[in-house]
């Protein structure tokens, strides 16, 4: 059965979503926005959860929120190690290539999920951001990176599926986001390649895009009870994904999953 799309007005009402399974409680006339998007929040591990470094430099934070949500995977092995400790290994070693490798302030994307569906903060003030509506500028998608925030998806998905666990909490992290930000998961839901010629997020991932579309609408239709107050976006005509031609190879190295950072666009 199909799911209903949810109309504009609906969707921009949407922080106070079902979360995790779990209808908010009370009366939401007497909720505030920020307590309904805090209690639609999925389990996210803090950077202090995963031992982060210190950012470089200071991270650049725009008052506006993001337009679209890109889904990337890591490019890298598809390990059968589902525990915590693995999921903050992974952060800290995408931080130390990013930071030590690529020469950023910090790691790039804004949230990461490993394989086994632990949901990691990825760039200094990412959390922050969300709940207070505002945007921390990442380094994951080249030219788009001041109006798209970043999800990276441990695993290389060309060929395999990706586990049931990780797509269950890149659901539960889109309809988050979709709430927080007054995002339609049908336009807002986008992937690397929508943008970038790269293969990311590997044409698994890639397929299974619409049925993402599809779970997070399902996640934010459980909505109990509507909140006033809908924004209409008013998106340039370069804020929209081009949907450009894939390379046919991508060079391949650690955590390299295409173009992250354009010409035009300041050092990350």
């Amino acid at each position: 059965m199909a799911v209903e799309r949810l109309d504009r007005r609906t969707m921009l009402r949407g922080a106070a979503l079902l979360a995790g399974g779990v209808l908010l409680g009370g009366g939401l006339g007497t909720t505030t926005a920020r307590e309904a998007r805090a209690a639609a929040m999925p389990k996210v591990f803090t950077r202090a959860d995963w031992g982060a470094r210190a950012p470089g430099e200071t991270i650049d934070v725009r008052s506006g929120g993001p337009t679209h949500i890109v889904v990337h995977h890591t490019a890298t092995g598809n390990v059968s190690d589902t525990s915590t400790s693995h999921a903050a290994a992974l952060s800290r070693s995408i931080q130390k290539f990013h930071m030590d490798t690529n020469g950023w302030a910090d790691t790039g994307q804004q949230f990461t999920i490993s394989r086994g569906g632990h949901i990691m903060e990825g760039r200094e003030g990412s959390l922050s951001a969300v709940d207070e509506g505002t945007h921390v500028i990442g380094a994951h998608t080249a030219d788009h990176n001041d109006h798209t925030i970043g999800i990276e998806n441990e695993g290389t998905y060309t060929s395999a599926t990706p586990p049931g666990d990780l797509l269950d909490a890149l659901a539960d992290t889109c309809a988050w986001l979709c709430a927080a930000y007054g995002l339609d998961p049908e336009e807002a839901i986008v992937g690397h390649r929508d943008y970038n010629s790269t293969n990311c997020p590997g044409d698994e991932l890639y397929a299974l895009l619409p049925q993402l579309r599809s779970d997070t609408v399902g996640k934010m239709a459980s909505v109990r009870s509507e909140l006033d107050g809908a924004v209409d976006l008013d998106l340039r005509p370069e804020q929209l994904p081009s949907f450009p031609g894939r390379p046919e190879a991508e060079r391949v190295a650690d955590h390299y999953h295409g173009p992250t950072i354009g010409q035009r666009e300041p050092v990350a």
